[in-house]
């Protein structure tokens, strides 16, 4: 996840019915009713959106008035009940993020209020949302004709280096646990910190190895190539990337490189590709870095006026727009993992809410019909089309599932061998 902005635009919004409505950009009257019967026949499971942050960072923790029109707010939201419905959104993974400086008893608490909000979230509004704690059950909401929402918690230090609180949250719905967030764990290296262990710590196998005993994936997103190879060998159940681009068309640190995804068929893992345009293009992620000098440089030379910087990182912008990037971008990273690991481990994880820039046309949550359409235009059958919708992480939750049954009667361990901050 990346931080919430309040410099997002505000953007177009879709009509309200489900049968009818369509993203901001047309598609044809023929493809869109092939999209929706591969929809209405699996759903759309998004891995990854940060609503409950964004809900925290800038509207005071409030869940009301989330029906339609959350583009238009002062600080525009992503996410509404009217854009899912219009995205044929059939399923939701919930981010629950906190920032990955927060440690112990205070991460505990704060991951808490998350959870509770996102609880909130979903109680508010049941004629659109309804809580699920199996693949099972996404599929039996699905059909019901509601969204099925489950929770995934963004970042081991969540667990304050408690296997208890660990699970506990997975008795608050918690269906995985990203092992780091931006900064490496007492246990586990993230792509964008300095590594301390070469990757998982025998403390993090230990994680994994709970993780699997309980039915909670193992999520890789935002750790290091080493960490996420040491985790698909650690761990006895299919892995996920919630949110997450390939590292040979981008070669961010926060992508996935090509020697991780030749696992993925192994372990049965599924990377979801998200529509973060830094992961995404390469001349994104140089304008951001030259954004980032820029805003410290400036901070030095005006650290006695706030305003004084922002009204030259204004100018900035102005001088300096971000490069667009458009659907088809997304595409080419679906087909890499395709190419690389096949069409059984690839998924789709929007990290809307949670992005301060948006590629065109997918901008909030009615526009996942575009990127189907796109696929489409390239050949790709109905049956490689549920698989990506939601049929691959559908099948790695029900091996989680099956694995935890398999281990129901371990003996459960109390601690970590290795406490983390306390």
């Amino acid at each position: 996840m990346t931080m919430h902005s309040k410099a997002i635009l505000a953007l177009l919004l879709a009509a309200t019915s489900f049968t009818t409505a369509a993203p901001a950009q047309q598609i044809d009257s023929r493809t869109q009713a092939r999209i929706d019967r591969i929809l209405k026949r699996t759903p759309l499971i998004d891995g990854h959106n940060d609503l409950p942050w964004a809900l925290r960072e800038d509207h005071g923790l409030n869940v009301e008035g989330l029906e339609s029109g959350t583009d238009r707010r002062t600080v525009p939201l992503m996410t509404d009940m009217t854009r899912m419905r219009a995205g044929r959104v059939g399923g939701q993974f919930w981010s629950v993020y906190i920032s990955g400086t927060l440690v112990g008893d205070e991460a505990i608490r704060v991951t808490l209020e998350q959870i509770d909000t996102a609880r909130r979230l979903i109680d508010r509004y049941p004629e659109h949302l309804q809580f699920a704690l199996s693949a099972d059950d996404l599929v039996r909401i699905h059909r019901a004709g509601k969204i099925g929402s489950t929770l995934g918690v963004e970042g081991g230090r969540q667990i304050g280096g408690s296997l208890a609180a660990l699970r506990q949250f997975y008795n608050l719905g918690v269906r995985y646990m990203t092992l780091t967030h931006n900064q490496t764990t007492e246990w586990a290296d993230s792509a964008t910190d300095e590594a301390k262990h070469g990757g998982l710590s025998p403390v993090g196998v230990e994680v994994v190895r709970e993780m699997n005993r309980l039915g909670m994936l193992v999520d890789l997103s935002h750790v290091s190539a080493a960490t996420a190879l040491d985790a698909i060998a650690a761990s006895r159940a299919p892995v996920i990337f919630s949110h997450s681009d390939v590292y040979a068309l981008n070669p961010h640190p926060r992508n996935v490189p090509d020697e991780v995804l030749r696992q993925l068929p192994r372990n049965g893992g599924v990377v979801m590709i998200t529509f973060v345009p830094q992961f995404l293009s390469a001349q994104s992620w140089e304008r951001g870095r030259n954004r980032t000098a820029e805003e410290a440089r400036l901070k030095a030379l005006y650290s006695y006026s706030k305003a004084r910087v922002d009204a030259a990182l204004k100018a900035w912008d102005s001088a300096n727009p971000a490069p667009p990037v458009n659907v088809p971008k997304v595409a080419d990273h679906i087909e890499h993992v395709v190419r690389i690991a096949g069409h059984d481990h690839v998924g789709i994880g929007g990290d809307l809410d949670g992005i301060s820039s948006t590629v065109v046309g997918l901008g909030g949550a009615e526009g996942y019909p575009l990127l189907f359409a796109e696929l489409i235009r390239r050949g790709w059958s109905d049956s490689n089309l549920a698989k990506l919708a939601g049929g691959n992480v559908l099948r790695a939750m029900r091996a989680a599932e099956q694995v935890a049954a398999s281990t129901s009667r371990q003996p459960v361990p109390v601690a970590l061998s290795t406490q983390g901050p306390r």
